[in-house]
């Protein structure tokens, strides 16, 4: 079956990198792409790099040209997707890329976006453990299975649930001493043009940003992480101190993330449970014990990989995760996402294999 397809948003990054994604997937047509001030101008006028699609010409961003497609993709700055949705009459699969649908706290949403919340939608992080009722655990692909609303995660906040979800569902870490420190590209902040991301202002240093608890990230982390069974059961809710510093490279993401090891616990212990939660999981990959990612490893890929130490000295775990951020942390997640909740093999369109050097 192919299922036609529209992008909100195609002209930014993230929409440039649903698209290139798109392009090869053998079950989705790419019909209708839409920008705001870019309506009317051709695509490849926008994006270049996407030759087989130099055919397309931009529309303008509306519920009525959006309607009647089978799958909407959503690549719009917070706070611009949520009143498109509630217009669509006839769609069958919405996946909104931007973090209009991701957060289930109005409290949160107001303390770090602000403006009208809107209702969260189905969380599109796949491999993310999750604790049901009566303690059990579970995939959040569970979650997506038949899914017609989808919020694709921020980048950030996957690669950093992706990376303790493990330890705080296994019990093995302190979920209310988290330390997390991110070397990231500027593409995440997406495309309009902002002095501070200019080549001239990035190259040769490192800016830190967001910094002392105020990035919009940290909430649907702690969400997350709560998803994995943390403040339940006598575990503690979840606080992590967060950092993220822009870095010259235009993809990915590194985060070293720490916590406390629970009392009692065996460096065995820890890392056996990072292994288990991903043994099976096509995209995050756990490397062997005394090998850690490189950005340039997931370059393109819709991969996360991760390594694992133990700080036998400070009593604490040291998780560092790679990912691409418009990949796996954003358009692969989204189509990995859609994948499922369509039934459609879940790695349909997506590489595991880099670009290198």
């Amino acid at each position: 079956m192919t299922y036609s397809v529209a992008v909100a948003g195609a002209s930014g990054y993230a929409g440039g990198e649903l698209l290139r994604l798109l392009a090869a997937h053998p079950e989705f047509e790419i019909r209708t792409v839409t920008g705001h001030s870019s309506a009317g101008d051709p695509l490849i006028a926008h994006q270049p790099h996407l030759r087989s699609l130099a055919h397309l010409t931009l529309q303008a961003t509306s519920p009525e040209i959006l309607d009647n497609h089978d799958v909407v993709f959503f690549a719009l700055p917070h706070g611009a997707s949520g009143a498109l949705t509630a217009q669509l009459k006839n769609v069958g699969l919405a996946v909104d890329a931007g973090a209009d649908h991701r957060l289930r706290d109005s409290a949160d949403w107001a303390k770090f976006y602000g403006g009208e919340h809107f209702e969260a939608w189905s969380y599109g992080v796949p491999e993310l453990l999750v604790q049901g009722e009566g303690g059990s655990f579970s995939k959040q692909r569970e979650a997506l299975l038949g899914a017609t609303r989808i919020a694709a995660p921020g980048c950030n906040a996957s690669t950093v649930a992706l990376s303790l979800a493990p330890g705080v569902a296994a019990g093995v870490i302190e979920a209310d001493d988290i330390v997390t420190v991110l070397a990231v590209g500027p593409s995440g902040a997406g495309k309009a043009a902002k002095t501070h991301l200019l080549g001239a202002e990035l190259m040769g240093t490192a800016n830190p940003y967001a910094v002392g608890g105020t990035h919009r990230h940290i909430p649907e982390i702690q969400q997350a992480l709560r998803g994995a069974g943390a403040g339940r059961d006598g575990k503690a809710e979840p606080r992590l101190s967060f950092t993220p510093v822009l870095v010259p490279m235009s993809r990915g993401i590194l985060a070293t993330s720490t916590a406390r090891i629970a009392t009692g616990v065996t460096a065995a212990e820890v890392r056996e449970a990072w292994v288990a939660a991903y043994a099976d999981e096509p995209f995050v990959h756990v490397l062997p014990e005394g090998v850690f990612p490189r950005t340039a490893d997931t370059l393109g890929a819709n991969t996360c990989l991760m390594g694992i130490a133990i700080d036998e000295a400070a009593g604490r775990v040291v998780v560092v995760a790679a990912l691409d951020n418009l990949a796996k942390g954003t358009a692969g997640a989204a189509i990995q996402s859609a994948n499922i909740a369509l039934g459609i093999a879940e790695q349909t369109g997506l590489s595991v294999n880099g670009v290198a050097p």
